[in-house]
């Protein structure tokens, strides 16, 4: 891991609307970076309910005009391993939120479909990122969120993917039998520009103070995202409740 992290940067909003405008406003901030330095912005969005307000959010006129969507390259920061026509797939509920009400070419769109064969998907999607970034996985804004248990996209404590140093992409069983997974790994966080944690709700927040806390608990998967850019922590009141100095 990178260990030369600079200290996150932590917003509130006072509800979960003022979240999605913190986090939005993020992504057109990066996106117009990236396509001022390189011509193109590279996004992993996040899953989950959290995310949902912020992609709905960005389709909107004022901030959906802001931005060259026709430059934006869409990938996932993990998935679960079901049709994207499921409830629970993260493909399905960005595309109806977001990419179904933007001009992102559909080339630029680089789902990770995993309902057949989850490690043989895995190494197609590193193919895939490899073709994109060459030898660095450099993304210009990664999107994730957080679980009580302190699990990022699909890094769970005590999974064996959290000891993963080479592959960009792995299938993940989380030991409560749910369903198995495709996550980037840490190799790919920790070359990112941006990485953004969007959290949300009274019940997010032991586990964002937690995360948040000074020295060292490696043991909470969230706290082991240290890329060599900024780190953001975007919280609504209730999830940053327990945080004494913000």
């Amino acid at each position: 891991m990178n260990d030369s992290q600079q200290d996150p940067e932590i917003a509130v909003a006072p509800d979960s609307a003022g979240l999605a405008d913190l986090a939005a406003a993020l992504f057109v901030k990066s996106a117009t970076a990236a396509i001022e330095q390189h011509g193109r912005f590279s996004v992993a969005v996040a899953g989950g309910r959290t995310p949902i307000p912020t992609y709905l959010r960005l389709a909107q006129p004022d901030y959906r005009e802001q931005l060259p969507w026709e430059r934006v390259h869409v990938f996932w920061g993990d998935e679960r391993c079901v049709p994207p026509d499921d409830s629970r797939s993260n493909e399905g509920m960005v595309r109806h939120t977001l990419l179904s009400k933007v001009s992102v070419p559909e080339v630029q769109v680089h789902p990770i479909r995993c309902a057949g064969d989850p490690a043989a998907a895995a190494l197609d999607y590193e193919a895939t990122l490899r073709a994109h970034f060459g030898d660095v996985p450099a993304f210009d804004l990664v999107l994730l969120g957080l679980g009580v248990d302190g699990h990022t996209a699909s890094l769970f404590p005590g999974t064996a993917v959290l000891r993963e140093s080479t592959q960009w992409a792995a299938a993940v069983r989380p030991a409560d039998k749910r369903l198995t997974r495709v996550t980037l790994t840490f190799p790919v966080l920790e070359q990112a520009s941006r990485v953004a944690f969007l959290v949300s709700g009274a019940a997010k927040a032991a586990i964002v103070q937690r995360a948040l806390q000074p020295g060292k608990d490696d043991g909470i998967p969230a706290r082991r995202v240290r890329p060599a850019g900024r780190v953001h922590w975007l919280l609504d009141a209730a999830a940053a409740a327990q945080l004494d100095d913000v």
